[in-house]
C-alpha cells in the first residue's frame, strides 16, 4: 500500500513506538494523533508533522485517515476501535486487545460487520529468535508437546504506578503483572502449544499499592496434553530477562529474552541459530520499547494483509485467546480451583472460551 495514512489514538510511550515503527516505513505517514491529554498530543503530533487532536470523534473525522493505531489504556481499546471500525477505519490495536473478553468480542463483531481488518500488536512474533523457535515447533523436530516453562520476572518502580492515572487499576488496567506484561508471554504459549482446555492459578499484590496483582503463578493444561507453568511479576527487582522453556518428545528449546539459547533435538536443522543469552532486558526493568523495529514488522504485515484482504500475523480472535486464558487464571485464582476451558479450533492456535468450575 502507497500513501497509507495513520491515525495514532494515544500519545503516550508506546505511541512513540508506533510512531517510529510508522516513519520507518515508505509511504506511510502519521496524519493525525489523538490523545486524552492535549499537550502530549500536540507534542507527538509536532514530531509526526500531523495534527492534534483530544476528542476522538473529531479524529475520526480527520481527512485523510486509512486506520488507526491504538496504543491508548487498555480498558478504552474495544472501545476505541469500535468507533474506528463504524468509520470504515482498519484497526490495529494494541496488547490486549482488551481488558475483558467480552470487549475483545465486541470488538471482532464489529469489524467483521463493517469489513475492516483486525489486528493486534504481539511483536514478540515477528523477533528473530522467536520466529526461530516457532519455526523448529512447526517443523515437527520438537515432536509431541510435553512440557513448557515460562518466567517473567520483571521489576516496576511504585513511581511506573503513581505516575500514572491508569496503569494498576482495574478499569483501565484490567490486571496486572499477567494482563499488562505477561500476556506477551501468554501469547506465545498459545501460539507455539496450541489452546488450553484447563488452568489454575493464584495472583496477589505483594509489593505496589496498586488494584491488581503484581505477582502470579499459573499451571496450564493444553488440548494437546502438555502441561505448562506461568511466572509473571513486576515485583521481581531489579528485573530479569524473560525464560521460556519448551519440551518435546523430541527435544528441548530455550529462549532467553528474545533470544533462542538453546536447541538440544534429536534432528536439529542445519541451518539452527543459537546464540548466547542475554546479560540484560530493558523489558524486565523498564517500560520503554529500544527497538521499534519488530513494531515496525507488525505494522508492515498488517498494511499488507490489508492490501491482499487476509489476517494479519495476529487478529481478533487470536489476540482475544491470551485475554480469555487470564481471566480463567484470575477466576481459578478468586474461586481457588481449577478452571476448565472449552476449546474451539480456529486456526492457527485455536480459540479457548472459559466455563464454570
Amino acid at each position: 500500500m502507497a500513501d497509507v495514512h495513520i491515525g495514532l489514538i494515544g500519545a503516550g510511550n508506546i505511541s512513540e513506538t508506533h510512531a517510529a515503527a510508522a516513519g520507518a516505513i515508505e509511504g506511510v505517514r502519521i496524519a493525525a494523533v489523538c490523545g486524552r491529554t492535549r499537550e502530549k498530543a500536540e507534542r507527538l503530533a509536532v514530531r509526526c508533522g500531523a495534527a492534534a487532536y483530544s476528542d476522538l470523534e473529531r479524529f475520526l473525522q480527520h481527512v485523510p485517515l486509512d486506520l488507526v493505531v491504538i496504543g491508548s489504556p487498555s480498558g478504552l481499546h474495544a472501545e476505541q476501535g469500535i468507533a474506528a471500525a463504524r468509520r470504515g477505519l482498519h484497526v490495529l490495536v494494541e496488547k490486549p486487545i482488551d481488558v475483558s473478553t467480552a470487549g475483545a468480542d465486541r470488538l471482532i463483531a464489529e469489524a467483521a460487520r463493517a469489513g475492516v481488518t483486525l489486528g493486534v500488536i504481539f511483536q514478540d512474533r515477528m523477533k528473530p529468535g522467536v520466529a526461530r523457535l516457532k519455526a523448529i515447533v512447526d517443523s515437527g523436530r520438537l515432536g509431541t508437546p510435553i512440557l513448557v516453562s515460562a518466567r517473567v520476572r520483571w521489576h516496576r518502580p511504585p513511581e511506573y504506578y503513581a505516575a500514572s492515572t491508569w496503569r494498576g487499576t482495574q478499569a483501565l488496567d484490567g490486571g496486572g503483572a499477567l494482563m499488562n506484561q505477561a500476556v506477551h508471554t501468554v501469547d506465545l504459549l498459545l501460539w507455539l502449544f496450541g489452546p488450553v482446555r484447563r488452568v489454575f492459578g493464584k495472583v496477589a499484590t505483594r509489593l505496589h499499592a496498586i488494584q491488581v496483582e503484581d505477582t502470579a503463578v499459573a499451571a496450564l493444561e493444553f488440548a494437546s496434553g502438555a502441561l505448562g507453568t506461568i511466572e509473571a511479576a513486576t515485583s521481581a527487582y531489579p528485573g530479569y530477562p524473560r525464560r521460556l522453556e519448551l519440551t518435546g518428545s523430541e527435544g528441548t528449546v530455550m529462549l532467553d529474552g528474545d533470544r533462542l539459547v538453546a536447541a538440544d533435538l534429536r534432528k536439529p536443522p542445519t541451518d539452527l541459530v543459537v546464540e548466547s543469552a542475554s546479560a540484560a532486558s530493558v523489558a524486565a526493568s523498564s517500560p520503554v520499547v529500544a527497538d521499534a523495529s519488530a513494531h515496525r514488522a507488525v505494522l508492515e504485515d498488517f498494511l499488507a494483509a490489508i492490501a491482499r484482504g487476509t489476517a494479519p500475523c495476529c487478529d481478533g480472535p487470536q489476540g482475544r485467546q491470551s485475554v480469555e486464558v487470564i481471566e480463567a487464571i484470575y477466576r481459578a485464582s478468586r474461586a481457588n480451583q481449577p478452571v476448565e476451558l472449552e476449546v474451539v479450533d480456529n486456526s492457527p492456535g485455536g480459540v479457548v472460551n472459559a466455563s464454570a468450575p
